[in-house]
């Protein structure tokens, strides 16, 4: 599996708001069981979707604005933006299938 680029707050308007494509944010943090448990999917994800996703993750402890910025309050937190924007979200570890739904609405 690709490793999945690392955003920080100060490139994430030039990585995500300003992408050409949808991008997937996972909000993450080290300690976070669930988090480590979804990181898989996420990255199946990724590299499923190469053509038509980009996807980044974010440590939400050592980037803290730009979660707050956002209200990211559970972690994982999976933000997909279209366009600059926050299109969809879903909070918490899910199965594959149910992030795969939420993009196919999306991409």
């Amino acid at each position: 599996m690709a490793e999945l680029q690392s955003v920080t707050d100060q490139n994430f308007d030039e990585e995500v708001l300003k992408a050409n494509l949808p991008v997937l944010v996972d909000f993450w943090a080290p300690w976070c069981g669930p988090c480590r448990m979804v990181a898989p999917v996420v990255e199946a994800i990724a590299s499923e979707n190469t053509e038509k996703l980009k996807v980044v993750k974010i440590n939400t402890d050592e980037n803290p604005d730009t979660p707050s910025q956002y209200h990211v309050s559970g972690l994982p937190s999976l933000l997909l933006f279209k366009n600059g924007q926050v299109a969809d979200q879903i909070v918490g570890a899910v199965p594959k299938a149910r992030l795969q739904d939420m993009l196919a609405k999306h991409i």
